[in-house]
């Protein structure tokens, strides 16, 4: 039996899709030819939205609705700590617990030479030029390197700390702790095991 060109068209796009296999690609095209038109036509609605209606922030390079985003745009926020993740789901998972109260930079990615992924892939330079340039006339004091405990997490974190000695950047540079198991990703971690990681951070 030959599968109409329409199905197979999803089920390949579902396939490009981090963690979805064959079969799962299959089975989500299925599902969704029993969902009622209306309900397909907000989903694909959705789906042409996630880039029309978002932008990357200029100052943090985060997801957001609006340049600055509204944790830039906060006058609440301290300016002089910017603590740096590896991708804006990160910037949620810290939030979630409302203890910190800094600022963030979204790398959108980690240094991987596995992958051809080096430091000119993802926004290390604009961090460094940001510190340089401080942010809305605060000189900033500490940075957090908040990259996930893995090789490459910890690898991205190294070099970023080098490049900040390099450029004779003075201000306090540390890195996440306690809490957070070797391998794991900051965007799965609860809540409480992330405040007790930001609390535990250390000289780097």
């Amino acid at each position: 039996m030959r599968i109409p060109k329409a199905i197979q068209n999803l089920i390949e796009s579902f396939e490009r899709l981090p963690g979805i296999g064959p079969k799962t690609a299959q089975r989500l095209t299925f599902y969704l030819l029993h969902v009622p038109q209306v309900e397909l036509d907000k989903f694909a609605q959705a789906i042409l939205a996630i880039k029309k209606d978002t932008v990357l922030c200029s100052i943090c390079f985060t997801v957001a609705e609006a340049d600055p985003c509204s944790i830039c745009a906060d006058s609440r926020r301290d300016k002089a700590v910017i603590c740096v993740v590896e991708q804006p789901l990160d910037v949620l998972a810290l939030e979630k617990n409302g203890k910190y109260n800094g600022v963030y930079h979204v790398l959108h990615g980690r240094i991987d030479p596995l992958n051809n992924i080096g430091p000119s892939e993802i926004y290390v330079d604009q961090l460094i030029q940001r510190i340089k340039d401080s942010t809305n006339g605060t000189s900033v004091r500490e940075i957090i390197l908040a990259t996930n405990p893995t090789m490459e997490g910890e690898a991205t974190a190294m070099y970023i700390s080098k490049q900040l000695k390099v450029q004779s950047l003075k201000l306090k540079v540390t890195r996440i702790g306690r809490g957070l198991p070797v391998g794991a990703d900051i965007e799965y971690a609860d809540e409480i095991t992330l405040q007790r990681a930001m609390e535990g951070r250390s000289d780097y």
